[in-house]
C-alpha cells in the first residue's frame, strides 16, 4: 500500500523557480508566494506518501523554511541542500532557527572528510538526519557507500539503478551488508524521524 512498501521523496529543486520573492510556476504559467506554495506542499503531504521533500523551498528563503518546518516538520523529512550546502555555518543557523530538519551531505562539497563528518555530528547532535549524496558528474567510486555505513547515516541519495556510477554504489552496499553479516542492520522506516515511531 502507498506509504508503506512505497513512499515519496521529493526534490523540486525550487531555487531554480525563486525569482524576486516569488516562485514562478512557468508551465503552470503561474507565480506562488512562500505561503502559497508551503500550502502546496501541505496538500501534498496530505494527499500523497511523501516522507522526505528536499529543496522545497529557495535557498535564501529563511522566512519560508521556518514556515516550512513549522507547519511540516514533524511529519515529513525537510532536507536542505541549496540551503545548507554541507556548510556548518549555515547549518548553524538553520538549526537555531528551525529552518529544515535533514541535511543532504555532498562530501566533495565542503572540502575535507573532516569537515564532511563535522556536520554529519553537528546535524546528529541536533536531532537531524543526514542524507549523504553524490554529485552531478559522479564516477564509480564507492565511498559515500562506505561512508553513510560508517557514520549511520541510514539515507543515500544516488540516483536510479540505471548508469553503471550508480550501480557501483549500491553494489558496494551489498557488499558491506555481506561483510557485516548478521550486525547488518536495515534502517527501513526508523531513516526518516517522522516515521520511526509508527
Amino acid at each position: 500500500a502507498p506509504g508503506e512498501q512505497v513512499a515519496i521523496a521529493l526534490d523540486p529543486a525550487t531555487t531554480e523557480l525563486f525569482s524576486q520573492d516569488q516562485y514562478a510556476l512557468a508551465k503552470e504559467d503561474r507565480v506562488l508566494t512562500t505561503d502559497q506554495l508551503v500550502d502546496f506542499w501541505a496538500d501534498w503531504v496530505e494527499r500523497y506518501p511523501i516522507v522526505s521533500l528536499e529543496d522545497g523551498l529557495a535557498e535564501d528563503d529563511w522566512a519560508g523554511w521556518r514556515s516550512l518546518t513549522a507547519r511540516l516538520g514533524d511529519r515529513v523529512q525537510l532536507v536542505g541542500d541549496d540551503l545548507l550546502v554541507t556548510n556548518t555555518q549555515r547549518l548553524g543557523r538553520a538549526i537555531r532557527e528551525r529552518a529544515a530538519n535533514a541535511i543532504l551531505i555532498k562530501l566533495n562539497q565542503i572540502g575535507t572528510v573532516t569537515e564532511t563528518i563535522e556536520a554529519i555530528e553537528m546535524a546528529a547532535a541536533a536531532g537531524w538526519r543526514s542524507v549523504i549524496s553524490h554529485r552531478s558528474g559522479e564516477t564509480e567510486d564507492t565511498t559515500i557507500a562506505d561512508l553513510a555505513v560508517a557514520l549511520n547515516t541510514g539515507q543515500i541519495k544516488t540516483g536510479s539503478v540505471s548508469r553503471s556510477e550508480r550501480i557501483a554504489k549500491y553494489n558496494r552496499l551489498l557488499r558491506i551488508e555481506e561483510e557485516l553479516g548478521e550486525a547488518a542492520e536495515y534502517t527501513g522506516r526508523a531513516a526518516f524521524q517522522a516515521l520511526a515511531d509508527d
